[in-house]
C-alpha cells in the first residue's frame, strides 16, 4: 500500500467499531514500526517510554530487537489508549480486558480495509511491507531498513529495494 492508502485505512479504522481510537492506534503502530501481527498484539506498556519518545520493539521469528522513535501522532494516540485502558499491561486489549489475539487484529484491519473500500483484501503484514517499501522509496539506506525491520539477513530486506521507476528520475540531469 502507498502512504496515501495507509492514511485512508487509518481514517476508516476509526469507524470499525466502538474502539475506534484503539483500532486506529493499532494500525498506526503496525505501519510505523513495521510490526508483525504477533509483535503488535504482544506489545506491553513497559516497552513505551513517553519521556524519551522511544519504543522497544521486540521481534519474533529470530528477528533483531531495536529501539524506534515515536513521534507526535503516535504519542498522542498512545496517551489516549493508556487513558482508555489504564489497568492492562498490554497496549491492545479486548472488551474483556485480556490481550488482543492476532485473529482479532487481523479482523480489525480487514474491516478497516473494507470500510476504506479497497478493491483488495487488507491483512496486517501488508502494513509491514508498506513501511519497508516506503523507506526504500524515500531513499533510506538498506542496512538501516534491515535494522528497523529486524531482519538478521539482508536478503530479506533487499526485496524492498525493488522500487518504483519514479525513483530513478533524478539519476540523470540532461
Amino acid at each position: 500500500m502507498t502512504p496515501a492508502e495507509v492514511e485512508k485505512l487509518l481514517q476508516a479504522s476509526s469507524q470499525v467499531g466502538r474502539h475506534g481510537a484503539r483500532d486506529r492506534t493499532l494500525i498506526l503502530l503496525a505501519y510505523r514500526h513495521a510490526l508483525r501481527v504477533s509483535e503488535l498484539v504482544t506489545m506491553r506498556w513497559e516497552q513505551i517510554d513517553f519521556k524519551t519518545g522511544l519504543v522497544q520493539v521486540t521481534r519474533l521469528k529470530n528477528g533483531l530487537p531495536s529501539t524506534h522513535p515515536i513521534r507526535g501522532a503516535e504519542l498522542r494516540a498512545l496517551r489516549v489508549l493508556r487513558k482508555d485502558y489504564p489497568d492492562s499491561p498490554y497496549l491492545f486489549v479486548t472488551e474483556r480486558k485480556g490481550p488482543m489475539t492476532p485473529a482479532t487484529a487481523r479482523k480489525i484491519i480487514m474491516r478497516a480495509g473494507e470500510l476504506a473500500k479497497f478493491p483488495f483484501p487488507i491483512h496486517p503484514h501488508m502494513l509491514r511491507h508498506s513501511a519497508g517499501y516506503k523507506f526504500a522509496n524515500d531513499g533510506q539506506d538498506t542496512r538501516a531498513i534491515q535494522q528497523y525491520l529486524g531482519h538478521r539477513n539482508i536478503t530479506h530486506t533487499v526485496r524492498y529495494t525493488e522500487l518504483s521507476p519514479d525513483r530513478f528520475k533524478s539519476f540523470w540531469k540532461d
